[in-house]
């Protein structure tokens, strides 16, 4: 129960450069232009279409008139989450529960590291908050910045993040080997060889070259403000939901991969994960061996090992990844030796950052909140009670099943909580909690495929505001299938995935889950 050391704030060569404010932009945002279909029906191409206007919510605070003239930006930041940076060719992806559950494969996830570095290089032009003009201080991630809790995806994820090459491919160095080039009608073959359902049905389209593009390496500018990390339970378990064990660990790494099931068995094994049930991975391991005769060879690769704790955040210590810093990215070495990944750092002055760790360590994709953690939080917030208090974590309240209650009335009890961001549930959805607004972000793998800037201000009335304002990649709305450039395949991916069979239509939310300005009250 060791109090988690204050992380140590960016250094001054790594900070925005302390110039005025720039005017307010909503260029390069959802404010200005959003991605939007084209025709009707099958698979649909996008174009540029409509910004969302922002929404003023007074659930917690009436807007005073002269606010705009009197207010004071205390923080600008961006945050990004569920990034699911993938290694599509792991022996250990549940593809196969895609003929159970349509949504259960992406079509997409193939280009999930273009995606990532296409939504980098638009936070990079962003010329500041798009409500106050102030210049971005840090980014912070929401957890689920992986998919499968493997080396291989760590390593991807920090090099997209901070700068440096990236080829995303793992297994035979010199081709893909996976579900998009089995035979399998049950995925998506963008070569051919195969009389897939999404083409026949759907109307994908034939991509001539798109896996060998998909896995070519590619380099990411990284960051050019510094950022913070936190976990989310697809970086810390298999697949997001279990603990480990040896036979999940050899198989990671080994040369059996199973592409298919029958209907039946696939939607019961879905079933059993959506419900938080075998979270060692017995029944997995049943069904594994089971089907083994319908497991196909690949080629073994120890980079798939799965990642401890302490591996986790020795990962985000390496030199290598430090880019525009902080060192460890809000990891530190006292977390190291202690398994620790939960933190807080200085924003700005008054304003505090709480990074939680809300994945539960036996096992479950739920949220999970120690009393250990508790405790540390309780001490937290209170010896920063003169602060206002930003804390972030990947589970939202909604998804909590162990210390959600606990943690819920912690954060109601503590008059400086301003909000609690995070992501995890691939939706936007901002809610008011007493004092505090709830502030839950889309996926960066799903569609709308979205960050979001986050300003908070002094109104000068007794008021604060959070402005929150969505943002998509850089990559072109249009997506020409013939361009299998970095920026082409990016286009691809937004395209892809608001064409993915099985995806939920409502994760964009609600106007005033979006572009917000939330009031709230502060002494």
């Amino acid at each position: 129960d060791a109090a988690a050391p204050t992380a140590a704030p960016p250094t001054p060569s790594a900070s925005p450069s302390p110039t005025a404010p720039a005017l307010p932009s909503p260029a390069g945002t959802t404010l200005e232009s959003t991605a939007a279909p084209r025709g009707a029906g099958g698979y649909r191409r996008l174009g540029e279409g409509r910004g969302w206007e922002r929404v003023v919510r007074e659930e917690l605070a009436a807007a005073g008139g002269a606010r705009e003239d009197r207010r004071t930006t205390l923080a600008c930041f961006v945050q990004l989450t569920d990034t699911h940076v993938t290694d599509v060719q792991h022996p250990l992806r549940f593809e196969y529960m895609r003929s159970g559950k349509p949504g259960a494969w992406r079509p997409q996830e193939a280009l999930s590291v273009h995606g990532l570095v296409s939504m980098v290089e638009r936070i990079n032009s962003l010329r500041g908050g798009p409500a106050t003009g102030a210049p971005l201080g840090f980014a912070i991630t929401t957890g689920d910045n992986t998919d499968n809790n493997c080396r291989a995806e760590t390593e991807w994820f920090l090099t997209a993040m901070s700068g440096g090459r990236i080829t995303p491919n793992t297994g035979d160095p010199l081709r893909y080997e996976g579900v998009q080039n089995s035979g399998l009608p049950l995925y998506w073959h963008p070569e051919g060889g195969a009389e897939d359902t999404d083409r026949a049905q759907h109307g994908f389209p034939r991509l001539d070259g798109f896996l060998g593009a998909a896995i070519r390496r590619l380099t990411s500018p990284g960051l050019a403000i510094p950022w913070y990390s936190t976990v989310g339970n697809h970086d810390d378990l298999h697949g997001g939901h279990y603990a480990g064990g040896a036979y999940l660990a050899d198989l990671s790494v080994g040369e059996r991969k199973l592409y298919e099931l029958p209907e039946a068995e696939a939607a019961a094994m879905y079933r059993t994960i959506r419900k938080g049930r075998d979270t060692r991975g017995a029944a997995l391991q049943e069904l594994l061996r089971a089907n083994s005769r319908k497991m196909r060879t690949v080629t073994p690769d120890p980079s798939r090992a799965p990642l401890t704790t302490r591996e986790y955040a020795a990962a985000h210590l390496d030199p290598a990844y430090t880019g525009p810093g902080p060192v460890g990215h809000g990891y530190t070495r006292a977390a190291l030796e202690e398994g620790r990944l939960y933190y807080s750092f200085r924003i700005a002055d008054g304003v505090l950052g709480v990074s939680l760790d809300t994945t539960n360590p036996d096992g479950d994709w739920h949220g999970h909140m120690g009393a250990a953690q508790l405790r540390w939080l309780e001490r937290e917030l209170t010896r920063h009670s003169d602060d206002l208090v930003l804390v972030f974590s990947h589970h939202p309240s909604g998804s909590m099943t162990v210390g959600g209650v606990e943690l819920t009335a912690l954060l109601g009890r503590h008059a400086n909580v301003t909000a609690w961001i995070n992501g995890h549930s691939h939706r936007n959805r901002i809610e008011p909690h007493g004092h505090y607004w709830e502030i839950t972000t889309a996926s960066h793998v799903d569609h709308p495929q979205l960050a979001r800037v986050i300003e908070l201000t002094d109104n000068g009335d007794g008021t604060l505001s959070l402005f929150t304002t969505c943002v998509e990649s850089a990559a072109p709305y249009a997506a020409d299938p013939g361009d299998l450039s970095p920026a082409g395949l990016a286009s691809l991916y937004r395209e892809l995935a608001f064409n993915a069979p099985g995806r939920s239509t409502t994760r964009a939310g609600k106007a005033g889950d979006r572009n917000t300005e939330l009031l709230l009250r502060w002494r």
